[in-house]
């Protein structure tokens, strides 16, 4: 497993690695913190844009998981990276909102799904070297898989009240996949851009 974890797209040199590790982390600290409420500033509380700011946020903080697949290496790194998304969320309270604190019980689960979805990426594409989406197909299930699993877990030990299971469960299931997909989608032009520069400096 630690030969996979290590596995990137290619070496970068001291100072690049630790400039797009900070950027992917501040990206996976600040989205969950921030973009939502900019997006509220922005166009309004009660436009659609803005009711519909989970699916914003989740899809760049699963953007930011898969370019961390791709390349980043470490440990360290990795789990710093996948951990960080969910404590903010909850820490800002603005995605779950009341339902926040309940959100807790779910971070295991949510860390467990998140490292699915960069270890598939890990295994299939870079030490197996399947396909870019086949990879993504596998993490996104793996990934939707567990995050349910564990709110259905938690759900009949009734740790989340009723009047906010309907809407949790939809935001551990659908939002969850929807996210993830166009999150392989975005993910998917900036591994495109790379392999493509990977291949000039190659004629060079």
């Amino acid at each position: 497993m630690i030969e996979v974890i290590n596995k990137r797209i290619r070496d970068f040199s001291k100072e690049v690695d630790i400039i797009q590790t900070m950027l992917i982390f501040f990206v996976a600290l600040l989205a969950p913190t921030f973009l939502g409420q900019l997006i509220k500033s922005v166009f309004g509380a009660t436009s659609v844009i803005t009711q519909n700011s989970q699916i914003i946020v989740g899809s760049v903080v699963n953007t930011a998981l898969i370019i961390t697949a791709i390349n980043i290496k470490g440990w360290k790194k990795i789990v710093g990276i996948i951990t960080m998304p969910s404590i903010s969320t909850i820490l800002s309270g603005y995605v779950f909102k009341s339902a926040s604190p309940f959100m807790a019980y779910m971070i295991p689960a949510i860390w467990l799904g998140n490292f699915a979805l960069v270890y598939s990426y890990k295994l299939l594409m870079l030490a197996k070297e399947k396909n870019y989406f086949l990879a993504g197909i596998v993490g996104v299930i793996t990934k939707v898989i567990i995050i349910a699993s564990g709110f259905m877990i938690l759900k009949a030990f009734n740790v989340f009240p009723a009047k906010l299971v309907n809407t949790l469960q939809i935001a551990m299931t659908t939002t969850q996949a929807i996210t993830a997909l166009i999150g392989v989608i975005v993910a998917s032009g900036i591994y495109g851009l790379e392999k493509k520069s990977i291949k000039d400096k190659a004629k060079i």
